[in-house]
């Protein structure tokens, strides 16, 4: 099927013809009604009769409907896919320019800068998707998530996106899941995706939010509650009369930040909502579509009227009495209410000023967001308040842009002194050129967004990052400081006036209907014969691949540890973005960031660690080439949630280009752990957590048995002290046979290469 600017009827209701057959067939199979999430589930699995659905041990192959990529994942998905030598791609998939636009005066000449500086990037991936079958969005168009709840993401849909935060599309009853580049090939390529079979986590929600609270408080409240790793495996389901009552993009903002707490996605119900924001963006035969069906677009009444027996956990939440909530810094799961920041960032000793503010990202820049921090802005203006700390504004995507200008919102920031950034993620992913502090300068900033790890924003350690609603990060702009009460406090005017903020107002629509702005889409030509993908020899920044090679059928032994992570270790401390983005298309050059931010656990210093061959003290990245140009295997060792944060594959395809054999954690992050499988890297979680103390400096670590390993077996490991002395312990893994052969073929992308050319 064709590419478009939009998910077409005709995909749509191919997918709806199986619903009633397959649903019927899935609850004869486990002899029960269904959560939503098993029904779509279910609808998209490869094999429907024998697949095991065994929730979080079984491993199932699914056939999602589309695919989308973002610009800084998608270099390295497309150079992957063109080694299979396929002609086209298997399924919609689509290309979105948003991640390499750097924001640093304003968008207009953000824009032209991106433009130009990455003109060799966006030349590459316009012709691969030309070359390929692909839908390409120009640099400007928007924040890839946004641009899918606009354009396609449909309830009761299936897609995956290489981006953490593609469940986004769950506001729309989408399972929309984030995966590495690798995953997305599987599918480009027309092969099964292969996953485990989710637990599942129902929260439930009643009342109704009122006053300051908004969407974001509730997956603020569900990340305190579940932490940064609670929801790893499962799907988190919303469901209650207070998913009801909350919008379609506001659906959309807590299933984004689901990527926070570790889950595989989240989603609504279809309902009301949904249809109305179908219609608004003018896919009213889809909401047609999905309204007949609609049954099956949300769980069976056993569900709802029972929960605990169909969720592994169930979360309680009361919109009514929900507070505002402000979460961080350096962890999206440290929360509390607004009202206690000041008090605890005296105790904390983080600075209480507030250095800068920031709204919008692809988890809050819809219009309705929008719509209710451009209130405050407009009250403030008229009461005499401009903002005493610089406000940044993003908006989601060109629609919205173009919406809210027409619609005098951009103006009400601008009153207060905002400056309006370009459609893309700019300061949420690094890509923030900032002078006004310099590194080792403790500062605090509040954001809308939703990853707030150090150097996340703007690549300073000293940076300490609060996320909140954009209302809420409106009036801590207003106030400067992060000890303000927007809901009782008082603000001071020029005229020496005391000033209470009203309550945030905000239109879930736009009542004159959405301005499509300039359009972004370039669709693939029918005629692709003549389009070539060029890549040169001498880029810097795009770099053909070689396959790894496969599995010697040897145990490995005599293993050097590069480096023993202390603590939080997310993909962002492996593979650093802000400037290394740049690089994202790059392995060779990409790999200096190796491992640059994690923290070596027999030092306390971040970003070096012992050369094992020579002695000498030296950066991560320099002791991995060394070993690599020395062909010396090694390990890395991590401590709980290895590989939490984002979607990002170059945190286990730096390590396998540099020799690495495994990663042995106390625990992993789901797509960091599944990325290492795809890229034939061994992911071992310590059976004991406690051995992880064990490993030293110095010690050698083999891994033994490996032709006998297998789907739930223990492997053997042993730790060598400098002196001879060896202890074995015993770590398991979470492969399937499936997994296993990627492991033996140096990769999956070597199997779906053999199978393409043979």
């Amino acid at each position: 099927m064709a590419v478009a600017a939009s998910t077409p009827i005709a995909l749509v209701n191919q997918v709806y013809a199986t619903l009633d057959d397959r649903v019927a067939r899935g609850r004869q199979r486990l002899g029960r009604p269904l959560t939503l999430a098993e029904k779509i589930l279910i609808n998209h699995l490869d094999d429907p009769a024998t697949a095991e659905l065994d929730r979080g041990a079984s491993y199932v192959d699914l056939r999602p409907d589309r695919v989308a990529m973002q610009d800084a994942t998608a270099q390295m998905a497309w150079l992957q896919f063109m080694t299979a030598g396929l002609d086209e791609v298997a399924v919609p998939t689509t290309t979105h320019c948003d991640h390499l636009i750097q924001a640093r005066i304003d968008g207009k000449v953000d824009l032209l800068a991106a433009l130009e500086n990455n003109e060799e990037v966006y030349d590459f991936l316009e012709s691969a998707c030309a070359r390929y079958g692909a839908g390409f969005w120009k640099p400007g168009s928007g924040i890839i998530h946004q641009v899918v709840l606009e354009n396609y993401a449909f309830p009761g849909g299936m897609m995956i996106g290489t981006d953490s935060h593609t469940p986004n599309a769950g506001g729309l009853g989408m399972v929309a899941i984030g995966v590495g580049g690798a995953d997305a090939v599987d599918v480009m390529t027309g092969f099964p995706w292969n996953v485990r079979w989710p637990k599942l986590i129902g929260v439930h929600l009643t009342g109704e939010l009122n006053g300051w609270t908004s969407p974001k408080d509730v997956i603020l409240k569900v990340a305190d509650i579940l932490t940064v790793k609670g929801g790893t495996g499962a799907i988190v389901e919303y469901f209650g009369p207070g998913a009801d009552a909350i919008s379609c993009t506001g659906k959309g903002t807590i299933c984004n930040m689901g990527a926070e707490i570790g889950a595989t996605t989240s989603l609504f119900a279809y309902d009301a909502a949904m249809a109305r924001y179908l219609k608004a963006t003018g896919r009213e035969a889809l909401a047609d579509a999905a309204t007949s069906v609609a049954p099956h677009l949300r769980p069976d009444d056993e569900v709802l009227i029972d929960p605990e027996r169909f969720f592994d956990q169930v979360i309680e939440i009361d919109l009514s009495t929900l507070e505002p909530h402000i979460n961080g810094p350096h962890t999206p799961d440290l929360a509390r209410p607004v009202d206690a920041l000041g008090d605890e960032a005296r105790e904390q000793g983080w600075p209480l000023e507030v250095s800068a503010a920031l709204v919008g990202s692809c988890t809050n820049s819809s219009y309705e967001d929008i719509t209710r921090a451009a209130s405050l802005a407009r009250h403030a203006a008229d009461h005499g308040l401009t903002c005493k700390a610089p406000l940044l504004i993003t908006p989601g995507s060109e629609q919205v842009r173009a919406t809210i200008e027409r619609d005098g919102l951009l103006a009400d920031f601008e009153r207060i002194g905002a400056t309006v950034l370009a459609n893309a993620c700019g300061p949420c992913i690094g890509q923030w050129s900032r002078d006004d502090v310099v590194d080792g300068q403790p500062n605090s900033i509040v954001t809308s967004y939703n990853r707030n790890f150090p150097k996340r924003n703007d690549g300073f350690a000293s940076t300490y990052a609060f996320v909140t609603s954009p209302e809420t990060v409106v009036a801590l702009a207003l106030a400067g400081t992060l000890d303000f009460d927007p809901l009782h406090g008082t603000l001071t005017n020029d005229a020496g006036d005391d000033v209470e903020l009203i309550v945030p107002v905000g239109e879930e629509l736009p009542a004159a209907g959405f301005d499509p702005g300039e359009s972004g889409f370039v669709a693939p030509a029918d005629d692709r014969s003549s389009n070539e993908v060029v890549v040169s020899p001498t880029s810097e920044r795009l770099q053909l691949l070689t396959p790894f090679e496969p599995w010697d059928g040897n145990d490995l032994t005599d293993l050097p540890v590069l480096v023993k992570a202390a603590g939080k270790c997310t993909t962002d401390h492996i593979s650093m973005a802000g400037p290394w983005l740049r690089y994202r298309g790059h392995l060779e050059n990409i790999s200096g960031n190796l491992v640059l931010g994690a923290v070596n656990a027999f030092t306390g210093v971040a970003g070096e660690g012992k050369d094992q061959l020579d002695g000498q003290t030296k950066p991560f990245p320099e002791i991995a080439r060394h070993y690599h140009e020395a062909g010396q295997g090694w390990v890395a060792v991590g401590d709980e949630n290895y590989g939490e944060g984002s979607s990002r594959e170059h945190a286990a395809m730096e390590p396998r280009f540099r020799g690495a054999k495994a990663v042995l954690a106390r625990s992993f992050a789901r797509i960091a752990e599944t990325n290492l499988k795809k890229q034939g890297v061994l992911a071992l979680r310590f059976a004991d957590p406690a051995d992880y103390d064990r490993i030293g400096e110095d010690d050698r670590i083999g891994i033994v048995g490996l032709a006998d390993l297998a789907p739930g077996a223990p492997v053997a490991v042993t730790i060598t002290a400098p002196d001879g002395t060896a202890i074995e312990i015993s770590c398991t893994h979470t492969m399937s046979e499936d997994q296993i052969a990627w492991f033996r073929a140096g990769s999956a992308l070597n199997i779906i290469r053999a199978q393409t050319s043979g």
